[in-house]
């Protein structure tokens, strides 16, 4: 399964930085994700540019297809730039993903879904999900019409959710989608990292 990484986003409240490029601990939440996808991901294409990752041969930056579209712009790009009938699409921003949540839905993309997303307690997490490359026409639809909200999409196509139940079991922190958009949250990454490192998790 092909992976793309979301990476457009401005980060106004973080001053502009690349927050894949972000360390958490001794090691940036971009190399942290490459971490989880070890052995997942045939190829991983990074959305919307960043810091020079040329020491993967695997990855691939390309720009934006349609700029200022947000993420359903990310997404209708990785739907476009990768090759696999499914693509798991990821935030930059996400430094704790799990490798077994990121397995379970890869193995729940089985055909019969448009779109495998995760649901928390605070709700559908879209931009950590898997989504079927057949749904680009229909993203490129929302986008010229000027629906822009992710969730609009789901709400027209067969979702399968990987529900509250399922995750406790796959990632008993739920950090998972803890994601950094502000200088609170990096402080609070790096505190759930000091504390994973003195418990022997990553």
């Amino acid at each position: 399964m092909d992976v793309a990484i979301l990476a457009g986003g401005r980060a106004r409240r973080l001053g502009g930085v690349d927050k894949s490029a972000l360390r958490i601990g001794s090691v940036s939440i971009f190399e942290r994700q490459l971490a989880a996808l070890e052995g997942l991901a045939d190829r991983i294409v990074v959305i919307g540019g960043g810091p020079d990752r040329s020491a993967s041969g695997r990855v691939r930056v390309v720009p934006d297809r349609v700029p200022r579209a947000g993420a359903l712009g990310g997404l209708y790009t990785a739907l476009c730039e990768t090759a696999t009938p499914y693509v798991l699409v990821i935030a930059c921003d996400l430094p704790f993903v799990s490798a077994r949540v990121l397995g379970r839905m890869a193995a729940l993309a089985d055909g019969t879904a448009d779109a495998v997303v995760p649901r928390t307690a605070d709700g559908v997490q879209p931009l950590c999900a898997v989504y079927a490359r057949r749904l680009r026409n229909r993203v490129r639809r929302h986008i010229e019409s000027g629906h822009l909200k992710v969730q609009d999409l789901l709400a027209g196509v067969r979702v399968r959710e990987l529900g509250p139940d399922d995750l406790a079991s796959l990632d008993p922190t739920g950090h998972s989608f803890f994601n950094v958009n502000t200088p609170g949250d990096l402080g609070r990454a790096v505190r759930f990292a000091a504390r994973a490192n003195r418990h022997g998790r990553r």
